[in-house]
């Protein structure tokens, strides 16, 4: 029980973070089930359209 009391802030610091990237995530998902382009910008002008979308 010490150690907790004395890591209380790095063990709620990390619980944080870990909640932020699961988040990130699982809109990384979301989006990639609906279609949506996950860097923000359309297909048509992208540089790297021919990597992603290969014919």
């Amino acid at each position: 029980m010490n150690w907790i009391l004395e890591n209380l802030g790095t063990i709620v610091i990390s619980a944080v973070l870990l909640l932020i990237v699961a988040l990130v995530v699982f809109t990384m998902i979301r989006n990639k089930k609906r279609g949506k382009s996950t860097c923000g910008c359309g297909c048509a002008n992208c540089a790297a359209k021919d990597m992603c979308h290969k014919k």
